[in-house]
């Protein structure tokens, strides 16, 4: 049974697929709204800086000619592969320009998460063959050492500019900045234009984002024109049924300035955010990382009606209830959450805090590009992801049977077909076939998400996750692979076996636990607890403190499995549980 959006979801036309993204933003033909009549694209939260749409655009275009200088490129030689640029920062107003002007000359982004390690940033500009790299200041010793690893040459890493406020006031001398090579494009002729033919847009690449998938090292999603353009028209036509009927609306449309916290590297941010409202004439507030009194105060200035955010953050409000009411945040309106499932308590204890607030929440993965579902203003049903958008098609596959499942409250593995759907993983066929389907109804993405499909109190379908079928595990919204950690952890001469889960964590949503069985190299007389200290720190040298072992090491006998040798992930976990519930009795 296949599932389909309710009937209140608006239509829309069926998405460009011959134009890349950088005309759809910019060009008012597509649907935007009026450059004229929108917001700044984006804005500093911490000093204000901006410059109008407009003006953008003509950045957009100086930056991509400078880029073009420096770099060798022409606009209509070679493919995106021979042009793939590298980013590596914390958020700055240049990053998506960055990704803009880049696409202008036919190439691509693959934009690696602020938190990677060296090993991290290394393996992914060396395995999506990045030219360049961009990053900001405080990341520049990381990137300079990833670059060296990557055969990146150090005159080929760049800088995204930071306010000094954020620096110190220190800057990268020797270093070519996003402005040095926007002065310098706009002394140079004007570019062609693409010489694209139809269906261009939907099969080249424009970001490659790269994902933990289920196992093994990170996987790089090819995610298209198409498929970005797509899912900002998909979200843009949803959320158009409730904007139009905000009792809030000033004038004859409903515009805001919304929060530009999560990173932009994230396939979350990088489109919800970034594209969906520059494209509907929204501003972003861009903030470089996470604090508390700097994210109250620029809702406070900027007066953000919209905040896109993960669970931890918003138990992290929940739990300071007391810091919020010193500032004045009056202009929010809604609360846009994804990344990972929010649980309906919270969601309900924050109600109860701001009742005048929408507190939505959406589902997606980096393979659909985005959104899949999501509460609309109109029907919120807490603990539900909401409703499919326009043009995306569900079903529920049971995991063992492979048959479709036609009844409601019937769990199984989500499959999804939408426009949005990506090309595919980079140089992984294996994981291709695993993960993208073509049957009879079309081309389906195994999203190896457990999820069921209810009717809210609306009457409306709306889907819930229930588990995850692929064994992710999803800390601050960010993913973890427990086959990357296994491997690793595999390398220590302490480690014979092990098993990694994630574990509930307060601040975090999940962290990773590792169920280890010793060596026998290791002799009795060794002390656990360094044992368990020289493991983590092993864990800690290589990989991003998202990765790091923050729900604890335990020592196990062996680790259970199932005749095929397939661990038994469910067993540790109810284990797990069990012994946190004893300790909670004791306490």
């Amino acid at each position: 049974m296949v599932f389909y959006p309710p009937s209140w979801v608006p239509s829309m036309p069926s998405p460009p697929d011959s134009i890349s993204i950088p005309e759809f933003i910019f060009n008012e033909e597509h649907g935007r709204v009026p450059l004229s009549e929108s917001r700044p694209f984006f804005t500093c939260g911490v000093t204000g800086q901006t410059v109008s749409p407009v003006e953008l655009k003509e950045r957009v275009d100086f930056l991509a000619r400078g880029l073009a200088q420096e770099l060798g490129w022409q606009v209509n030689q070679g493919s995106e592969w021979d042009k793939v640029v590298g980013v590596f920062s914390v958020n700055t107003l240049d990053t998506l320009p960055l990704a803009w002007a880049t696409h202008l000359l036919g190439g691509l982004q693959t934009p690696a998460n602020a938190a990677y390690s060296t090993a991290e940033v290394a393996f992914q500009m060396k395995d999506s063959g990045a030219k360049c790299i961009f990053t900001c200041l405080p990341l520049l010793k990381t990137t300079l050492e990833a670059a060296a690893k990557a055969g990146i040459p150090k005159n080929r890493v760049y800088i995204l500019e930071l306010p000094d406020a954020i620096t110190g006031g220190a800057k990268a001398e020797g270093f070519t900045t996003v402005s040095d090579l926007v002065e310098r494009g706009g002394k140079l002729p004007k570019l062609e234009s693409l010489n694209w033919q139809k269906g261009d847009g939907a099969k080249k690449t424009a970001f490659l984002c790269y994902s933990s998938g289920t196992s093994g090292l990170p996987k790089g999603v090819m995610i298209s024109h198409a498929n970005v353009i797509a899912n900002s028209l998909q979200i843009a036509s949803f959320d158009n049924f409730y904007r139009k009927t905000i009792p809030f609306t000033e004038g004859k449309r409903y515009q805001e300035n919304c929060l530009g916290l999560l990173p932009m590297s994230h396939i979350y941010s990088l489109v919800v955010i970034c594209h969906v409202s520059p494209y509907r004439g929204d501003g972003v507030i861009v903030l470089p990382k996470f604090d508390m009194v700097q994210y109250l105060t620029s809702i406070q200035q900027f007066k953000i009606a919209s905040l896109y955010l993960v669970p931890p953050i918003i138990i992290a409000m929940v739990k300071n209830k007391a810091a919020l009411e010193k500032f004045d945040i009056s202009s929010v309106k809604i609360i846009f959450t994804g990344a990972a499932p929010l649980g309906a308590e919270t969601a309900d204890e924050l109600s109860k805090q701001y009742p005048s607030w929408l507190i939505r929440q959406g589902y997606g993965l980096t393979e659909t590009a985005t959104v899949v579902c999501s509460s609309s203003g109109h029907d919120i049903w807490f603990g539900s992801s909401g409703s499919i958008i326009p043009h995306v098609e569900c079903k529920i596959i049971d995991p063992v049977s492979m048959e479709e499942i036609t009844a409601y409250d019937s769990p199984g593995e989500l499959w999804v077909k939408s426009p949005a759907v990506t090309l595919g993983y980079f140089k992984r066929e294996e994981a291709n076939k695993e993960t993208y389907i073509t049957d009879s109804q079309g081309r389906w993405m195994r999203t190896g998400d457990e999820a069921v499909v209810r009717i809210a109190p609306s009457g409306n379908e709306h889907i819930f996750i229930t588990d995850r079928i692929k064994e992710l595990i999803k800390v601050k919204g960010l993913q973890v692979a427990p086959a990357e950690l296994e491997a690793h952890l595999l390398t220590h001469p302490a480690v014979a076996d092990c098993c990694v889960i994630a574990v509930p964590d307060d601040r975090a949503g999940e962290v990773p636990k590792a169920y280890v069985v010793k060596s026998n190299s290791i002799g009795l007389e060794e002390s656990e607890r360094m044992t368990k200290r020289e493991i983590a720190r092993h864990v800690e040298r290589e990989k991003s403190k998202h990765k790091w072992l923050a729900g604890g090491i335990e020592f196990i006998d062996e680790i259970p499995k199932s005749p095929s040798g397939k661990i038994l992930r469910r067993l540790l976990r109810d284990k797990d549980r069990a012994e946190r519930k004893k300790q909670g009795a004791k306490l």
